[in-house]
């Protein structure tokens, strides 16, 4: 029997939709928007993915899992598709993800915005910390944990915490 007569595209998508991000283990490869399509051939699985930014460090991650799972599940023939176009955007974030950023001390990125001032060394307008709720927080550094973070710090409990950059 063929991988095709055998697996659905949604099978396959529901199989690695829960494999967790590296550097944020709350929220999947879905809830992120990195997984982006599922190809079921006759004798071959395609996944493509996107990366959140070129030289993403979790990307290498991403596909040894991915991998890992469909092996684990009896596909052996299976290839990983990076696309760069369209960029990733923190658009593609689920309001899920966002709750789970928001709840893990994330502060995640506001829906709909491009934030480059970040990049150039303005603070976004309003940062709310994810510890009490505060707006009145500012920016310490412009990259956190990692390079899609920047660390703030809120003026009213003090707590330092990540941005999750809006891209």
């Amino acid at each position: 029997m063929n991988l095709k007569e055998k697996y659905t595209e949604q099978a396959i998508w529901d199989m690695i939709a829960q494999i967790p991000d590296p550097e944020i283990p709350v929220i999947t490869i879905e809830e992120l928007g990195v997984l982006r399509k599922v190809e079921v051939l006759k004798d071959k699985v395609i996944v493509t993915i996107t990366p959140t930014y070129t030289g993403c460090p979790a990307m290498k991650m991403f596909e040894d899992d991915i991998l890992k799972t469909l092996h684990d599940n009896g596909i052996e023939n299976a290839a990983i598709k990076m696309v760069y176009t369209p960029a990733w955007t923190t658009d593609w974030m689920s309001e899920a993800a966002m709750q789970k950023l928001k709840d893990y001390g994330i502060a995640p990125p506001v829906k709909g915005t491009q934030d480059k001032g970040v990049l150039f060394g303005s603070a976004p307008k309003e940062v709310q910390c994810p510890q009490c709720g505060s707006k009145n927080t500012e920016l310490k550094s412009q990259f956190g944990s990692t390079a899609c973070k920047a660390l703030y710090q809120c003026k009213d409990c003090l707590e330092p915490f990540d941005y999750f950059k809006c891209i």
